[in-house]
């Protein structure tokens, strides 16, 4: 086995939040405003909208200093002051914000949806879409903002009206929030009609403090069955090293045969956002479905498949390794597709709605590199 150069890189390996389905029938969102003739000037995210009177939308409070987020806490009950006190008191705790959390049918599509104030959540966001005055005060006036892979893979396109649990919502921002799992987030007002639960979540900003033992402190401070994800997560320093990984690390040679016949007895099958199979895919969800029929247990979204082993060069990529790319905009850090690696510089992937699982060539805009699947590596990774 050839000696391979890896990062070893602190990144979220906390189990995926199961956020309550709100299933509560709500009053629709009120109607908007017709806007003047002014042409609204486009952005990659939002669309400029004229002021609107004060008794319609509150305005939304300039964006001061940004709050790194480092946990997302999710509790069955809302969260009274006495456990936002606890939570407050633990060493390193800089900030806090409430937010509402629940899964809803948007679209058609099960979406991770946080409630939220526009006005403070916005600096708990990746920088580009924190400075986007258009795309808060967009939320503000009752619009869903949702995350640019939801958007463009998944079909949501800017400015269309969809199907929501309480009526109609304009698809008003791109804002992928840098929280892996939420991919769609609303005002508290917009998110109340349409069933969300109050205060059940928290995002909490510690920049000086190890994720990971935070983590295990609030988990001890609030009620059984609370849950904590690390986001951005604070761990010890990491290391360049090259290390040669033993016998039996990486996938068999039948193991990448039979992950990529899987893959390859899928091509034609449409993209569905979210989809896992065995008819319909997303990008990850084709991975992980893949390698299962290989025996290897692969974690379910990009940003997790991204750590299932080392980083190896795309001139050294071999049949069977993953290929990652930051195509997100509003959150340039993210890890947003992934594709096999057919061989001869060919990939198959399944790209974004109104495609089909194909074969095609390796691209390198928005490349994030190759990585090289452990099987024990990626069982780890939750």
């Amino acid at each position: 086995m050839p000696f391979i150069v890896v990062a070893l890189v602190a990144v979220l390996t906390a189990d995926v939040l199961l956020l309550a389905q709100s299933g509560e029938q709500a009053e629709p969102v009120a109607a908007r405003h017709q806007p003047v003739a002014k042409q609204p000037q486009q952005t990659l995210m939002a669309e400029q909208k004229p002021q609107q009177p004060a008794t319609t939308t509150q305005p939304v409070a300039p964006l001061k200093k940004l709050h790194r987020p480092n946990l997302f806490v999710l509790t069955r009950k809302p969260f009274t002051n006495e456990m936002l006190r606890k939570v407050a008191k633990l060493r390193g705790v800089r900030a806090l914000e409430l937010a509402d959390a629940a899964s809803i049918r948007l679209d058609g599509k099960r979406v991770q949806t946080l409630g939220i104030d526009p006005s403070s959540f916005r600096a708990y966001t990746p920088k580009v879409t924190a400075s986007s005055d258009a795309l808060w005060q967009n939320v503000a006036a009752g619009d869903v903002a949702v995350s640019f892979v939801l958007g463009t893979d998944g079909g949501l396109s800017l400015h269309r009206q969809v199907a929501g649990p309480a009526g109609p919502l304009r698809i008003g921002a791109y804002a992928t929030t840098g929280f892996g799992a939420v991919d769609a987030v609303v005002a508290k007002e917009v998110g109340r009609r349409l069933g969300l639960p109050h205060d059940n979540a928290l995002i909490v900003s510690a920049p000086d403090v190890n994720s990971a033992m935070l983590r295990t402190k609030i988990l001890k401070a609030l009620p059984k069955g609370t849950q904590v994800a690390m986001v951005n997560p604070v761990l010890p320093q990491p290391q360049t090293l090259k290390q040669n990984w033993p016998t039996g690390s990486f996938m068999s040679g039948d193991q990448i045969t039979v992950a990529l016949k899987a893959a390859a007895s899928k091509l034609g099958r449409p993209y569905v956002w979210g989809a896992e199979g065995p008819d319909t895919f997303d990008c990850s969800g084709l991975v992980q479905w893949a390698f299962a029929q290989a025996g290897v247990r692969m974690p379910r979204v990009t940003h997790q498949q991204w750590v299932t082993g080392p980083q190896v060069p795309l001139s050294q990529a071999q049949p069977g390794d993953l290929i990652f790319w930051r195509l997100d905009p509003t959150n340039p850090g993210y890890i947003s597709h992934v594709a096999i690696y057919w061989g001869d510089g060919k990939m198959i992937q399944a790209p974004r709605t109104g495609d089909v699982v194909k074969i095609s060539p390796v691209h390198t805009r928005g490349f994030a590199g190759v990585v090289r699947v452990s099987p024990v590596a990626a069982a780890r990774v939750r």
